[in-house]
Parts: structure tokens; sequence; C-alpha cells
């Protein structure tokens, strides 16, 4: 948008930004009056966008009320409570529907740290997954977006926009979700090129023509994201899902998210047979992804993405469906079907078994099923089988490291050599 209400938005919020802290508060005095001035300028510039953005007019309305509360309590820790109640994006998922988002938050995968973020974007919701949304996938949570423009905030790896990380003085039954498929897109494609070339992949045809076309690939990520979060809300779950905050070992986060990769993975295959558009096409971005691009982005404490993309590559390596043989890498591809199902398996075994086990047995039973194919570190308690048996969780927990599973050396070389192309990908939006 060159709409210079954004503009001028932007550049405020980006300047009032600065006098925060960690929290999202302005606790030095001789700031507020700057602030001030910040805060009713950003009011002036919602209201000019508001006339561009009818169907957001509530929200925006909201929020620059919650902004002035904001100022006229001191500029203390921020509560846009109201607002977030009044922004219902998964109301209107019509293609191309654009929305300017104001909150305090943090970015995931950006910053823990709570900043005013002005974001915007426009829904993405293509008619094929509408239909499969409709027919198959029910979530009506789900809002697939791509960005337009955006503050600092958003200049990171971050490619969601979730509630839960708005400031607020109470927490509210959460609505949406929000996934920047086209970062998601980006970010795949620089990555598995580099990937592919560098272990001399011989890609399928319809493989290179996913890493070849940017709306292809956003709307396979989004087919991909779709099916994916509904999972964690589905199957013989444990009885305290993961999505519930507690603490607890990293490889137990690892499992449910491969759970769902896999999951929307088996789908994929299903729908492929049915004649489906665009299912082959998740079934390569989902196995290029983890293997390629989550194992070796991030640092390696307790990284559960990582892992998951290294307990992939490990079991279809052991299974004969992988092979680097020569410094090339080769994949039987009639055989990845199957292979990937299988692992898909033992997790909902595990799953199954959950409900009938004790917390730590199934802590344990799970470690079982990640170090049975990825090897652990030598130094680990867990390893040894050295834990507090007769104390609380909380010693099970502390006894993890932080790399309980380091990077083989496959993944060790390969970081080595596309490490700067994985950087480079902070920010990307095409």
């Amino acid at each position: 948008m060159t709409h210079p209400a954004w503009t001028r938005l932007k550049q405020d919020v980006s300047e009032l930004q600065a006098a925060q802290v960690k929290d999202g508060s302005i606790p030095d005095a001789a700031l507020h009056a700057r602030a001030r001035e910040l805060v009713h300028a950003v009011g002036v510039a919602l209201h000019d966008l508001a006339a561009e953005l009818p169907h957001d007019e509530d929200y925006l309305t909201a929020v620059g009320k919650d902004l002035t509360r904001w100022a006229d309590a001191g500029f203390g820790v921020p509560d846009f409570l109201d607002s977030l109640v009044a922004f219902h994006p998964q109301e209107q998922r019509v293609d191309g529907l654009p929305h300017l988002v104001l909150f305090p938050m943090y970015t995931q995968n950006g910053s823990t740290d709570r900043r005013v973020e002005a974001v915007l974007l426009q829904v993405r919701w293509p008619e094929l997954v509408a239909r499969l949304e409709a027919e198959q996938f029910s979530n009506a949570l789900f809002v697939p977006v791509t960005f337009l423009d955006f503050t600092p905030g958003y200049d990171t790896n971050s490619a969601v926009l979730f509630p839960e990380t708005v400031a607020v003085r109470e927490v509210p039954t959460f609505t949406w979700g929000a996934i920047f498929a086209d970062r998601e897109a980006a970010r795949f494609r620089r990555v598995v090129r580099a990937a592919a070339e560098t272990t001399r992949l011989a890609l399928p045809p319809d493989a290179a023509r996913l890493l070849d076309d940017q709306r292809l690939a956003e709307e396979t990520f989004i087919l991909w994201d779709l099916v994916h979060d509904r999972t964690h809300m589905r199957g013989d779950l444990p009885f305290d899902p993961f999505m519930i905050k507690q603490r607890m070992p990293y490889f137990l986060y690892s499992l449910e998210e491969l759970r769902c990769d896999l999951t929307a993975f088996r789908a994929a295959v299903r729908l492929e047979g049915e004649g489906v558009p665009h299912a082959r096409y998740v079934q390569y971005a989902i196995l290029f992804d983890r293997l390629f691009r989550f194992p070796v982005t991030g640092s390696r404490v307790r990284n559960y993405d990582g892992l998951g993309g290294q307990l992939l590559f490990a079991w279809l390596h052991q299974h004969h469906v992988l092979h680097w043989t020569d410094s090339r890498l080769t994949i039987d591809w009639p055989q990845v079907p199957a292979a990937v199902i299988a692992l898909a398996e033992q997790i909902e075994q595990l799953y199954w078994r959950s409900i009938d086990r004790p917390k730590t047995a199934h802590w344990l039973a799970a470690y079982a099923l990640v170090s049975g194919t990825v090897t652990p570190h030598p130094a680990s308690a867990w390893a040894r089988g050295d834990l507090p048996l007769d104390g609380p969780p909380k010693g099970f927990t502390d006894a993890v490291l932080d790399d309980e599973f380091p990077l083989s050396m496959f993944y060790e070389a390969l970081s080595r050599k596309i490490g700067d192309v994985v950087a480079s990908t902070r920010g990307i939006t095409a």
C-alpha cells in the first residue's frame, strides 16, 4: 500500500518501538511527551486508513481507543484486549482482502520483546483450499495471508500472526490464527534449491516446478498449513495436549509438529489419488522443508522443528529410501509415501498408548521412539537412563540437554554449505 497515511503510521510506530522496553511499557518519563505525539499521529493515520478498509472499521476504532488509554495511563504495560476481540479476520476469508493489523506483541521466531507492530496483509484463500476446507478439512480459525508491508518486528523469520502474542490483561478465547504463506513459500524455494544443488539431488519435474513458481508454492503451503493446523486438535492425543502451556522435554514438541506434518502428507497422498491439484506438491513441500530447511535453521538450543527434520531424514535413510552415496543424495521416489506413512503410524501408536501411561512413562516412550532413529548426545542422562525416577517430572525435563540430539555429520556439512542462504531468507516475502 502506498497510501500516505500508511507511510506515516509505519514511521511513527517504528519510532514508538524504540522507546519501549521488553514488556511493552515506556518507563522513561522523559520520553512520554514524544510518545503521546506519536500515539496521536498513529490514531489520525488509523482514522484515515479506516476509509480504505471499511471491513476493519470497528477493529481500527478499538485500536485507536486502546492506544489512547495506554497513553493516558502513563505508558505502562500495554493492554489491547478490546481491540483484539474486535478483530475477526476468520469471518471474511476472501482472496485478496486487505487488513491493517496493529498490536503490541512479540513476533514468533523474531523477538520475545513486546513492541507495537503494524502489518499490512491480505488474505489468500484459493478456490481449491476453500472447497477442501468446506468439504473435508474444516478449520474455521485458519487464516492464510501474505505480506503487503510491515514494521521492523516482521523483518525477521516470523511467518505467523497469533492472538496469543498480543499484550492483554486476560487471555481471551482465540478465534483465528494467521500464517504468511508468501514468506513460507519464498524461503522454502530459496533454501531447497540451494540444498538440492549442494547435494546434487535430481528433482522430479513437478518438484522443480514448485521451486520455480512462487504463487504455486504459496497455494501449496496454504493447503499444507490447513491440514497441519487442524491436526493439533484431532486424533488420539495425550489427555494434556502440547498446546496447553506446560514445561516438558522439547522432543515431545518435535513429535507433535512432525505428527501434524505427516498427517498432512498422508492426506496429500490420498488427495493425489483422488486427482486433487496441488496434492503432489504438498508432499514435496513437506518432505523438502523438513529434510533441508528445518534442521539447519535456528540455534541448537531445544530446536524441536530441527529435530523433527532430523528424525524424518534418518528414518528414510535407515529404511533405504534416501541414500547418500558417492557424495550425492538420491531418493527412491515410489517408496517415499509408504515410508513416511510408516513413521506417522509409529507416532500415532505412541499417542494412542499415551492415555494408558503415566506422564513420565509416556515421555520415556517418546524418547525411545526418537532415539531409536536419531542418535542422542553421548553425554545424555536420558540415553544412559540416569533419570530421577522417584522424583517429579520436572527432574526429567531438567535432564534434557539443550542439544539432546546433535546434528549428524551430513547436516553439519550441509549447514556450513547453505547457512548463508538460510540466513538470507530473514524478512523475505517473495
